[in-house]
Parts: C-alpha cells; sequence; structure tokens
C-alpha cells in the first residue's frame, strides 16, 4: 500500500457542522487524494476505514477530484491543469453516461481511470493485420501494432462508415461499410484482413450532382428560388447496405442490398392522383433531400417489413420502402418495394430523418417516439405508432415487380400511410412574416398536410383536402421564403429517444442552425416532450370510441350535424366512417389495456422548449455534431437494469457489480452520472462543445430556460469536420487529417491519445490557398471524413476515414491491470525452449538491424532507471558518504559501527537517568558527546551547593586531599553575598554518597575519553 502524508489546508467554505463530528468528512477528504487501487486496499485498514471506503460518498469524492466538472474548469486556460486549491472538485455534480449495467461510483472510478490510461499505452488489443504474400514480414510483426490503415477502394473522400460489432454475448470481430456521397459509391472490408470485399465495385450507374446540371443555380432553395437543389445524400448501413439519392429535380433514389452485387432504383411517382381517396398528384420534378436506412433488424422487424428505409423528397413527401423480408414472416416484400406515403409539409422539402434504431414493443406500448423530421422551415413532425397494411384479397399473389403492378402498389402505400399520423411539434410551427397590408395570398403560417383513418373525414372533406395540398405542392421556394420566417435546408438534427419523465414521456429532439449561410447566426434550440396532468376531473373525458377490434361504429346522437373544416354542406355525424386500422396495430403489437389507456387520457402533451449558450464565445459556425450512442446512453427507465433491477448484463463483471453495502438507486439522482447524455458540436474554428442532452427542462411552454455548455475544447484543428463519442471519450477528426482522443470529463486539458497527426505544413498551405480561392476547397482528401466508434465503451477500438484511406485501431483494456516492473522483458525464449518464437520477426538485414536497435534500447532504458534508483538510494539513506568506490561491505561496516555506537549512548544515557531518579539529594546531566564539568542550575537551593563546597574541602572523606598539600580556595562569586560562618558539623552519610557518585562519573568520563583516543590511532 502506498503510505500517505499530507498537510490538509481546508477550503473557506469547509465548515464545521454544530452539535457534530467532521472526522468522517476529514478523513473522506484525506481518501479521495488516494489512486483507485490503493483506495480498494483502505478497506482492510480498519473498521472505521471499512466503513467510510464501501460507502458511495468516498468514491464519489475521489471521483470528482480525479475528474474536475464545468464550473472548474470555466476559470482554467486551455493550457493549464487544475489546482488542489480549489474546491468546486467537491461541491458539484458530475454528467455522464456510466459504463457498465450495475454501475457505481467506486466502479466509474476504477474502470474509468484504468480503460484511459489503456486508451494513453494504446497497445494491442487482437491481430489487426495480416502480411501478405511478397512481404518481407511476418504476421507476428504486424500484430504489434495497434493501429492499421488501408484504402477503401473508393476514389474519393469517405465521409459516411458503419459497423457492425456485435451485441451482448454474439461479439464478434467488426465488418465495416463506407461510402462517399460525391460519386455515390460503398464498399465494404474486413479490418483484420487488410482487405476491401468486392461488393461495391461492379455497379455502374453514374448518378449526376445539381451543381453540374444547374450551373447558375443557388442550391438549398436560395438565389432566384425557383428550383430546390441540394447536394447528393446518402446513408450506409453494414447488415443492410446503402441508400443514395439525387438531390436535383426529378433525381434518382437508388438501393443496394448488401447481398446484392447490383443496386436498383426505387421506386417513383407513377402520377396516380385520387382525390377522393386522399391522393394528391405529385408529378416527377421533386429531388431527394434525406434518405435513412436501418442500421439493425429491430425497425423492419416491428413493423412486419413495412419500414426499412425512408425518403425525403423537396415537395415535403416522406415515402418508406422495404429492405425484404425473412421466411418468419405473414406477408412478403420485395427489396424495394414501396410501402407507405406521406404528405407532411406540401412544397417544404425535409431535410433530415432520425429514427430510433433501439425501438421496441415496450416503447411502442407506452406510445414513445420512434421517428421524427425535420422541414426547410424548421418543423418538427414524430410518430408515436407504427403503421399497418390493410388487406387486400389476392394482391398478395400477384408479382410486384411488374410495371403494371407499380400503380396499385402506389395505391395501397398511400393507404397505409393514412393508418398512422404524424404529429406537429407545436414550439416548431412556421412563423409568417409581417404583412400589415395583407398583400400575400396566403397564410404563413399556416400548411396543410395528409391526415388519417383516425380523422374520420368524408368523401367531400378528403377532396377539399388533397386539392389544397397539391396548391401547396406547386408552390416554389421563393413563395415559401416571402411569407415565412427561417428558411434554412443546412439545419442539422439530433434526437435523444431515451430520455424520460414519469410519464412515459421525455424524449426531446435538438434542431441546430449551422450559421453557414450569409447573414445567418447560429442557435442551437432542444424541443422536450412532456406529459402533464389534466386540471379537468377524469369523469369529465369522453373517451374514444373503442377500434381495438377494427370494428365501425356509429355516433350514438343519430341528429347531431357537423360541417367540414375546409366547407361544405353540413352532414350527419352517423354517415362518417369510423374503420381505422389502429386499433388492430396496438392488438397485434401486445397493446395495453383499456383501463390503462383511460387512464392515459388524464395527461396533455406539450412541448417545452430550451436554448443552448456559447460558453461566453463568439457565436460561430457549427460543421459537425454528434450525440453519445453509448449502449447506457440509450436505454429508458422501465429497460435500466440499474433503476428497475429488471435487465439482464451480459457485461457484468466484479468493477460492474455494486458492492453489498451498496443500495439500489431510486432516481436519477443516486445514479452515477445522473443519467445523462452527451452532445457535442463541432465549429470552424476547431472548438468542441460539449452540452447535456437532458439538462432540466423549461417549467412551462411560455418560457425558454438556458443550457450552457459543460465543456468547452481547444483543439489544434483549424476546423472540425467529423466528431465521434461514446461514455468513455470523445474524438475529433480536423480538416486538416488531425484525429485526438479526449476525455469529455477533463482529467486532463491535454488529448488523451493522437490517432492521427496531421498533415505537412505543405498541405495545410495548399488548405488554406483553397479556402481563400472563390472555387473553394472541393474534395478535400487530407481531412478526416468520418468516425465510427463501438457502442460498447469498455471496447477501445474505432474507425476514422482519411480521405480514401481507412484507419483501424484496438486497443487493449487488460493492459491497465498490468503495473511497469523493474524485471527485464525477456524478448526470447530460451535455447531448445518451445514457448516462444524465433529471434527476430523476419529475415535480412533490415529485420536484424531493427532487433540490434530495440535491444540497445532496452538496454539503455535499464541503465537509465537503475541510475535514478541509485539517485533516490543516495538522497534517503546516504550511501555514498565513503566515497563512489565503497564495496558494500565497507558500507556495511562502517552501518555497523554507527549503530554500536548509538547503542552505547543509548545505555549511558538510561544508566544516569536511574542513578538520578535514586538520589533524592542531587540533579545533574551528564554529556554523553564530550567531558564537561557538572553544571548546577540556577534555581539549586543555597544549603545545597553549600554542602558540595564542604565536602570537597573534607579530608577525611576524600583521598585525595590527604596526600595533596595544596590547599584549595574557592572564589567569591560576583553579586552574590558571601554565607555567614557556621558552626563545625558532624559528618553525615549523604556526603558520602555524593563524593562516591562524583567519582564514578570522572572515571567514566576518563575511560571513554581513552576509547575514542585509541579509535583515532587505529584509523
Amino acid at each position: 500500500m502506498d503510505s500517505l502524508i499530507l498537510i490538509i489546508n481546508p477550503p473557506a467554505s469547509f465548515r464545521l457542522k454544530k452539535g457534530g463530528s467532521n472526522v468522517g468528512q476529514i478523513l473522506t477528504h484525506i481518501l479521495s487524494h488516494l489512486s483507485p487501487a490503493t483506495l480498494s486496499d483502505v478497506s482492510i485498514v480498519s473498521k472505521r476505514f471499512h466503513q467510510l471506503v464501501t460507502t458511495p460518498h468516498a468514491w464519489r469524492s475521489a471521483f470528482s477530484r480525479f475528474f474536475p466538472g464545468a464550473e472548474a474548469l470555466s476559470t482554467l486556460d486551455a493550457s493549464s491543469e487544475p489546482s488542489e486549491e480549489t474546491d468546486t472538485f467537491r461541491s458539484e455534480r458530475r454528467f455522464f453516461a456510466r459504463l457498465t449495467p450495475l454501475a457505481s461510483w467506486r466502479s466509474e472510478y476504477i474502470l474509468r481511470t484504468r480503460l484511459l490510461r489503456s486508451l494513453a499505452r494504446g497497445k494491442p488489443a487482437e491481430l489487426t493485420g495480416q502480411s501478405g504474400s511478397g512481404s518481407s514480414r511476418s504476421s507476428a510483426g504486424a500484430a504489434a501494432n495497434a493501429q492499421l490503415t488501408y484504402s477503401s477502394g473508393l476514389v474519393s473522400s469517405v465521409n459516411y462508415l458503419h459497423a457492425d460489432f456485435g451485441t451482448g454475448l454474439n461479439q464478434k470481430p467488426p465488418r465495416f461499410i463506407h461510402g462517399t456521397d460525391d460519386l455515390g459509391t460503398a464498399s465494404t472490408s474486413d479490418p483484420r484482413l487488410s482487405r476491401v470485399d468486392v461488393w461495391g465495385f461492379q455497379d455502374s450507374f453514374a448518378f449526376r450532382q445539381f451543381a453540374d446540371l444547374f450551373p447558375g443555380e443557388a442550391q438549398y432553395g436560395l438565389g432566384t428560388g425557383d428550383v430546390v437543389g441540394v447536394p447528393n445524400v446518402m446513408d450506409v448501413s453494414q447488415p443492410l447496405g446503402m441508400v443514395y439519392g439525387e438531390g436535383l429535380p426529378g433525381g434518382v433514389t437508388w438501393f443496394r442490398h448488401v447481398e446484392e452485387r447490383r443496386g436498383r432504383p426505387l421506386h417513383r411517382s407513377t402520377g396516380l392522383c385520387e382525390a377522393e381517396n386522399g391522393i394528391p398528384s405529385l408529378g416527377d420534378s421533386d429531388a431527394v433531400c434525406s434518405v435513412w436506412i436501418a442500421k439493425s433488424s429491430n425497425v423492419p422487424d416491428l413493423s412486419e417489413g413495412l419500414i426499412g428505409m425512408l425518403v425525403g423528397s423537396s415537395t415535403g413527401v416522406v415515402t418508406a420502402y422495404s429492405v425484404g423480408t425473412n421466411g418468419m414472416r405473414d406477408r412478403r416484400f420485395e427489396r424495394g418495394e414501396i410501402t407507405a406515403r406521406w404528405v407532411l409539409s406540401p412544397g417544404v422539402p425535409i431535410i433530415a430523418i432520425t429514427v430510433d434504431e433501439n425501438v421496441s414493443s415496450k416503447r411502442l406500448a407506452g406510445r414513445r417516439v420512434w421517428a421524427i423530421a425535420l422541414n426547410a422551415l424548421g418543423e418538427g413532425f414524430y410518430l408515436t405508432a407504427m403503421p399497418v397494411r390493410p388487406e387486400q384479397d389476392g394482391f398478395w399473389a400477384s408479382n410486384r415487380s411488374t410495371e403494371q403492378a407499380q400503380q396499385p402498389l402506389e395505391k395501397l402505400a398511400w393507404e397505409t400511410g393514412r393508418t398512422v399520423y404524424w404529429s406537429l411539434v407545436e414550439p416548431t410551427r412556421r412563423i409568417a412574416k409581417a404583412d400589415p397590408f395583407d398583400r400575400s395570398d396566403v397564410d404563413g403560417s399556416y400548411s396543410p398536410r395528409g391526415s388519417c383513418n383516425e380523422t374520420h373525414l368524408g368523401r367531400e372533406q378528403l377532396v377539399a383536402e388533397t386539392k389544397e395540398i397539391e396548391s401547396f405542392l406547386r408552390k416554389k421556394p421563393k413563395d415559401f421564403r416571402k411569407v415565412c420566417h427561417g428558411w434554412n435546408m443546412r439545419r442539422r438534427l439530433e434526437v435523444d429517444f431515451a430520455s424520460w419523465d414519469d410519464n412515459e414521456a421525455g424524449e426531446s429532439l435538438v434542431v441546430v442552425d449551422c450559421g453557414i449561410d450569409d447573414g445567418a447566426t447560429a442557435k442551437i434550440k432542444r424541443y422536450s416532450r412532456c406529459k402533464i396532468t389534466e386540471t379537468a376531473p377524469l369523469h369529465s373525458i369522453v373517451p374514444s370510441p373503442s377500434l381495438a377490434n377494427g370494428s365501425a361504429e356509429h355516433a350514438q346522437n343519430e341528429n347531431a350535424y357537423t360541417t367540414s373544416l375546409f366547407g361544405g354542406a353540413p352532414f350527419p355525424l352517423e354517415s362518417r366512417p369510423t374503420w381505422s386500422f389502429a386499433g388492430a396495430n396496438l392488438a397485434r403489437r401486445g397493446s395495453i389495456p383499456h383501463s390503462e389507456a383511460v387512464s392515459r387520457e388524464k395527461f396533455m402533451e406539450e412541448w417545452r422548449t430550451s436554448v443552448f449558450t456559447f460558453g461566453g464565445l463568439k457565436v460561430p459556425q457549427i460543421t459537425s455534431t454528434t450525440i453519445d450512442n453509448s449502449k447506457y446512453a440509450t436505454l429508458i427507465a422501465s429497460e435500466d437494469p440499474l433503476l428497475s433491477m429488471s435487465g439482464s448484463s451480459v457485461a457484468s463483471s466484479p468493477m460492474s457489480s455494486p458492492l453489498r453495502s451498496m443500495s439500489t438507486p431510486g432516481s436519477l439522482n443516486d445514479v452515477p452520472g445522473h443519467g445523462a447524455r452527451l452532445m457535442a458540436m463541432g465549429t470552424k474554428t476547431g472548438t468542441i462543445l460539449l452540452y447535456n442532452m437532458r439538462a432540466p427542462t423549461a417549467s412551462n411552454t411560455i418560457i425558454e430556460n438556458s443550457i450552457n455548455p459543460i465543456r468547452i475544447i481547444y483543439t489544434d484543428s483549424p476546423q472540425i469536420s467529423c466528431l465521434a463519442l461514446t461514455a468513455l471519450y470523445i474524438i475529433h477528426g480536423g480538416n486538416d487529417g488531425l484525429v485526438q482522443a479526449w476525455d469529455p470529463l477533463a482529467s486532463t486539458t491535454d488529448p488523451i491519445r493522437t490517432l492521427n497527426s496531421r498533415f505537412s505544413s505543405r498541405a495545410r498551405r495548399r488548405l488554406v490557398q483553397a479556402e481563400a480561392s472563390p472555387a473553394g476547397v472541393g474534395i478535400n482528401l487530407f481531412a478526416a471524413g468520418a468516425i465510427c466508434l463501438d457502442p460498447d465503451p469498455t471496447v477501445l477500438r474505432g474507425m476514422v476515414s482519411l480521405g480514401s484511406h481507412l484507419r483501424y485501431w484496438s486497443y487493449s483494456s487488460v493492459a491497465a491491470d498490468q503495473y511497469k516492473g523493474n524485471k527485464r522483458r525477456l524478448r526470447r525464449s530460451e535455447r531448445g525452449s518451445n514457448q516462444g518464437g524465433d529471434r527476430f520477426s523476419g529475415t535480412g538485414r533490415g529485420a536484424l538491424k531493427e532487433y540490434i536497435a530495440n535491444e540497445k534500447l532496452e538496454l539503455e532504458r535499464e541503465k537509465r532507471n537503475k541510475r535514478k534508483e541509485e539517485e533516490r538510494l543516495v538522497g534517503r539513506f546516504g550511501v555514498d558518504l565513503l566515497g563512489p568506490g565503497a564495496s558494500e561491505d565497507e558500507i556495511l561496516a562502517y552501518a555497523t559501527m554507527l549503530s554500536e555506537e548509538a547503542a552505547q549512548t543509548d545505555e549511558l544515557r538510561r544508566k544516569s537517568a536511574s542513578s538520578a531518579s535514586s538520589n533524592e539529594t542531587i540533579t545533574e546531566e551528564i554529556a554523553s558527546s564530550s567531558p564537561m564539568p557538572c553544571v548546577l542550575h540556577d534555581s539549586a537551593d543555597g544549603d545545597m551547593a553549600q554542602a558540595i563546597r564542604l565536602s570537597l574541602q573534607d579530608p577525611a572523606s576524600s583521598p585525595d586531599a590527604s596526600s595533596s598539600n595544596v590547599s584549595i580556595r574557592y572564589a567569591k562569586k560576583r553579586g552574590v553575598p558571601s554565607p555567614l560562618p557556621m558552626a563545625p558539623e558532624p559528618p553525615l552519610q549523604g556526603d558520602e554518597d555524593l563524593e562516591y557518585i562524583l567519582q564514578l562519573s570522572l572515571a567514566e568520563e576518563e575511560s571513554k575519553m581513552q576509547t575514542v583516543k585509541g579509535k583515532e590511532r587505529a584509523d
């Protein structure tokens, strides 16, 4: 165990408790300075220490001291380290996502520090490479490197990455898919083999770009605003393939499955128009503005094959496609078959689509949000139910791949889309510009959209709704920019589907205005979904008709009439259709009981707004965003094993389980990290801002609360091009090729590890010159394009794209437990042993020189360590007092002599103390180092001094006085009156004892002087 000597200077905020003891607080403060291993060993010292160490407070204090917080870092410069004088470490809370399922402050402190140390060391975790046939080095030499760089086979920069790392007990070596949106190509690879597969290189379809076909038009609906055009969009999925869309009028959407060598175009509109069924005429001039493809089988399985891809167009239409079905489902879908279609915001492009990849039947039963779409005016739409395809007798047996079946499939997709409804996030509703003279023909704050079956619209209502949607579909971007505020097609969308509250809500979406366009200002807003209790009593709530069995019900009041929202003659309520497939959807997917559904009607849904600040920085331009997608950051409360204690842990270990004395946390305040989820923003000036997405919301819908960044990181990159974040670390990639890992909790203000160094100064100068030119940078082959990390934060592996090349890393976390020793590592086994390999990893002169150089470096390292150890012994024990050439025997003899002298001195002191205590008359001190005369204290009694002088003058009691004729006279002390003459007294027995004691003292001093002189002669 490490020795600990501390001088504690209590902070100014430290106060003693009234009527109590602060011994526990002081000990906890002392123990918080220990390392994790030493703090664990302290628990076996005593029962009191065991009680302190096994409580969460001690580990939380140690965690807070090792990982400083945001308020402490706000007063520090980027190059300074936290000081021990600051008392902010113990006062503020730490927000982070935990590393293990059953985490405690003890396990988080121990495991997090070990993993960060492993990341800094960078030892390889597995065999990351395999040599080729023509290489002179063996695979053992390649395995010694934890990083591996190889080409993706693509001719443009890679900016999309996705990997399948396996989950739970199904951990497996990862496989990656990487794509470039410049050419619309993608490839797959196995990093262990450093080889790209043949998939993706046999598709010869050539894609078009908007900038090439419309050179005079501005992108993103700007400029004249007559046409919408964006750079081509892309999304990749390692299990399913890639989807690519052309961002120009009449653009094609292309899909290629991982099991197919050639792709296929997805279905476009066939010109179908049936106003009585709610199907508007879309035309064929729309551009693809956003795409999404499922990253796992959760969404396709829960939708029974309906939802595999989502595509957003420039006309505000969202279309769903299937990625194929397996043989276990009742219905079969072709790959790329259209399955559902909705009109969310006619005429306004859909610029972003996000889907919950971890959606489950439990989340759907709780009516949680699983899909969100964002348009160019900043409006958000969300889904809480899965669509259900209605039955069509005789259609499933037909061949759906023919041209004749495309129009019936499109009609069926419109009918499927009407089974669910996209709700609007109310605070994001479009804002109309001021029109005091009423010159605009439309209201800028209004927009029609497609309805669902639950609205029970009649035939005339559907026709009126469809006609109004078609009128908005014919509008151009300039029309919306004229009457509405906030047109911006370069917004970014980040969604936290796992945030929760006490009423089965809490989802939040973050809309980021990047501020890239001229005159635009960067803004970050969060919209949180909340459910609050209604003020109306329960008996006043009228439940809706039950649709659980899909039966048609009539209104009870047959004489009631109503009018259409779009005008027309009044019609009776009994004539409206009440058929809905939403009830069948809930019944088939394990819907909730009717009693629970009625109780849910007591809650009212609302969205509350929060604004993220920039921490005092000048308003930046945001170039990249990311959120924490770790395994335990995407769990809701009912799925969290630490809160519900009903989940199963597949990564359990002694450190990931709490101690027996630790209680189960009952709320988020007791969970390590407080259930936070981090979000990172990269700017054009090389700065990274970290936020807590689950910060407290506003108290109502009227006010907007502010959220400050929990940390600001200043990197050496001129611009942040990509980001990736886990519960353990954050990795940034710059446009200069610099890739570094940072600690979000700021255990150090420096990067933990540099995964790739920046390119040469010549390349950076060319980059600066290209940015200043009118043409711009174009395709930057030096920048880091995309980063992909393992969702398990305890596994240190990932990949970054550098231009068209890929760099994969896999570091060992076991190396953190192997402490460094002084023994030299054996580079090769003994002769005749079968436990080691060859002396060299390769053959030839180059391998031999490398081996000799490594041996020389290791010997020099051992010499430096030995020299440092000798200096430490000299400074602590003084082993160099006899000179640098003294042998060990001489040093031992010198140490023996010193210990003997010390023992003799101690013995003399003990004898003097015992003789002085037995004498009741005289108290004197005898010096042990040199002979000194007997000295009396000034406070001695005058009678005692007179008795001593008389004893020395008595000839009868002194043997030396009879043989000496010299008379002894004593001078009188100055300032002291002479004593009065006294009559002679008979000799006392005490005088003889005193004389005997003085003689013994003189004899001992003389003997000691002779001993010292003899030793000097011997030397």
